[in-house]
Order: C-alpha cells, then structure tokens, then sequence
C-alpha cells in the first residue's frame, strides 16, 4: 500500500506493471500478487487491468471509479492517474535521453482567442462581370490636386 501511495501522488490512481511493483518492492511476484489481492479483498484499493491480458493494472485508493453508461454497448471510466514505468520495460530502452524533445501544443488562456497564423490561401476570385468591373484606385495621378 506504501508503494500505491507514496507513488500515485495528487492522484488517487497508480498505474503500474506488476514487474515494477516487483522491483520497487523489492519482492517476489507471487508476494506483490498477494499483497495486492488482500488490499482489493479488504476494499482498500479497486485494480482495473489495462487492455487485454498482461500485468499492468490501475490501482484505485479512496474511491470506486466511476463508469459510464453505455456507448456502443461499451461501458467505459475516465480517470486520472499518476502512471509508474521503468525503463527496462521500454523496448527502446538503450534511447532513452537522447530524443529530440516533443512539439508543444498551444495554450490558449481564459479570455484569450486564436489568431490565425501561418501561410495561408489566397482570397478566392472570380472575373468581373462585363459593365460592372469594380472600381480601384487609380496608380497614376493625372491632377496632384486628387
């Protein structure tokens, strides 16, 4: 429970393999499995498994996760939380530090409004009708006094 709280921080989720909590732990797999299904017996913590079959998991403290109805006949939970990986477990482990950094995403405060920016499209056109060409100003002054 120590390593669920102390690592899942404003959140009240961690997610996390079962080989990290291992490691972390500094236990067997079979003694964090126990650990883990006498927490979720004694209704101290709620595990939601991640994708298919596999040993990462969501551990939930202080309150059931919410689910939705259903969409497409999918029952779904959104909720945040702190997420714990190793990088052992990366298979670009030996990359790890040397990526470039990653593009940001713009933020728009409250008040403030999108301009738009970059290369943009010309205005569209489309030929003047014969009699009602549009009148432009002049390039050439014939009178300075115009």
């Amino acid at each position: 429970m120590h390593v669920i709280v102390g690592n899942m921080g404003r959140h009240n989720a961690l997610v996390a393999s079962v080989p990290n909590l291992q490691r972390m732990m500094g236990c067997s797999r079979n003694t964090v499995l126990r650990a883990i299904n006498v927490l979720k017996d004694e209704n101290w913590i709620e595990v939601r498994q991640l994708g298919g079959v596999g040993t990462t998991n969501a551990y939930i403290v202080n309150d059931r996760v919410a689910w939705s109805g259903p969409r497409d006949g999918i029952r779904y939970s959104l909720f945040s939380a702190a997420v714990l990986v190793s990088d052992n477990e990366q298979p670009d482990k030996s990359e790890i530090g040397a990526q470039p950094p990653l593009e940001r995403i713009p933020t728009l405060y409250p008040g403030e409004r999108q301009l738009p920016t970059g290369p943009s499209m010309p205005p569209p056109s489309q030929p003047s009708l014969e009699g009602l060409e549009p009148d432009l100003p002049a390039t050439s002054r014939d009178d300075p006094a115009q």
